[in-house]
C-alpha cells in the first residue's frame, strides 16, 4: 500500500487511526493521507468503516488509538479549527426542507459566517455552479434528488473550504444525477479544493484520483484505480456469455471450485487462480447442467473484480 504522496502536500494524513465500541472495532489501525486538490475515495460496503472514519476526522468522535490531521490540526485536540476549514456533506443532504433555496443558502453562509458582499457574491456563484440560478424561491421540500444534492454540496462548499468531506453523497441518487454530481467535484478538485469521499458504487471509485478499499475497518488496499488493479488481483477473471446465465450461476457456484462467481449484466464474471483449468472446468460445468455456452474468454479485472478478490484474500489472512 505505498503512499507516493509529498510531505508538504498533504493536508489529510492519518497514522493508525483506531476506533472501538465496546469489543467492537470499527475502524482498525488505518494509515493513508491525501494530497491537497486530490479526489481521494474510501470504498467499502456498509459497516466496513468508512463513516465511522469521517466522523473521527471531523472530530466528531476521538479515535480509541493512532493520531490523525487535517490541514495540520489534529483532529483530538483542535476539531474546532478543523470544522472552520472543511466542508462536510452526509447522505442525508442537511438541508431545511421548510426554507427555500436562497434561505437555505443563506443559513449555511450565516452558520460559516458568510455575510455581506461576500455572502451575495458566494450566492451567485454557487448557484450557477449548481445550476440552481432562477430557482432560489422554490421550496426545498419540492426538489427531486438530484436538485437537492446539488444545493447541498452549494451549501456546504459556500465559505470555499480548503478540504471537502463526502460520506455517501450520492446514495439514492439517479445515475443522471450521480454524473452531474462528479462533474461538479472535479471542478472543485481542479480549483484547488481536496475532496475525501465515501462510496459503495464502483462507478464512481474509477473516478477518483486514489482510493482506498475498507473493509471490517480495515484498509485491504490503497492506489490509483490502475494501480489497484495491477497489484492487488489474487486470480485470473473469465467472462462467460451462455444461455441462462442465471441457471450458469447456479450450476458454477454448486460445484464449488472456482474463487468468485458474479453477474455482469447479461455476461458471468468468474475468478479462478488458474486460467486454462478454470475454462476447462466451467465448460464442463455448465455442459453438464445443459447450458450453451457461446464464448469463455479470460478479461482484465473490473474494480470490482479486484474488491471482491481483496476482499476474500483478506479474510483468507484474518483466517489462517
Amino acid at each position: 500500500m505505498s503512499d507516493l504522496t509529498h510531505p508538504d502536500d498533504r493536508v489529510v494524513v492519518v497514522d493508525g487511526l483506531t476506533k472501538s465500541f465496546k469489543r467492537f472495532v470499527a475502524v482498525d489501525q488505518v494509515h493513508l493521507s491525501v494530497r491537497r486538490g486530490e479526489i481521494f475515495g474510501l470504498l467499502g460496503p456498509n459497516g466496513a468503516g468508512k463513516t465511522t472514519t469521517i466522523r473521527m476526522l471531523l472530530g466528531l468522535i476521538k479515535p480509541s488509538a493512532g493520531t490523525a490531521t487535517v490541514l495540520g490540526y489534529d483532529v483530538s485536540r483542535q476539531a474546532r479549527e478543523i470544522r472552520r476549514r472543511i466542508g462536510y456533506m452526509s447522505q442525508h443532504f442537511s438541508l431545511y426542507d421548510d426554507l427555500t433555496v436562497g434561505q437555505n443558502l443563506t443559513f449555511f453562509g450565516g452558520v460559516y459566517g458568510v455575510r455581506g458582499s461576500r455572502m451575495r457574491q458566494r450566492r451567485s456563484q454557487v448557484l450557477e455552479m449548481a445550476d440552481l440560478a432562477g430557482r432560489e424561491n422554490a421550496a426545498t421540500a419540492s426538489l427531486a434528488g438530484g436538485w437537492r444534492q446539488r444545493l447541498a454540496l452549494g451549501c456546504a462548499i459556500l465559505h470555499e473550504p480548503q478540504v471537502l468531506f463526502l460520506d455517501e453523497p450520492t446514495a439514492g441518487v439517479d445515475p443522471l444525477a450521480r454524473r452531474i454530481f462528479w462533474d461538479l467535484l472535479y471542478t472543485l478538485s481542479d480549483q484547488g479544493h481536496t475532496v475525501l469521499v465515501t462510496t459503495h458504487y464502483m462507478d464512481e471509485a474509477e473516478q477518483c484520483h486514489r482510493l482506498a478499499f475498507m473493509q471490517r475497518g480495515a484498509v485491504i488496499a490503497m492506489g490509483t484505480p490502475e494501480e489497484i488493479k495491477r497489484e492487488h488481483m489474487h486470480g485470473q477473471v473469465l467472462e462467460i456469455d451462455c444461455a441462462s446465465p442465471d441457471r450458469a450461476i447456479m450450476a458454477l457456484r454448486d460445484q464449488g471450485a472456482l474463487k468468485e462467481v458474479s453477474l455482469y449484466g447479461a455476461q458471468i464474471h468468474v475468478i479462478t487462480d488458474d486460467a486454462q483449468a478454470g475454462r476447462e472446468r466451467i465448460a464442463s460445468v455448465l455442459q453438464e447442467a445443459g447450458i450453451s455456452v457461446h464464448a469463455i474468454q479470460e478479461i482484465a479485472p473490473s474494480l470490482e473484480d479486484v474488491f471482491i478478490s481483496s476482499v476474500q484474500a483478506h479474510q483468507a489472512k484474518e483466517n489462517a
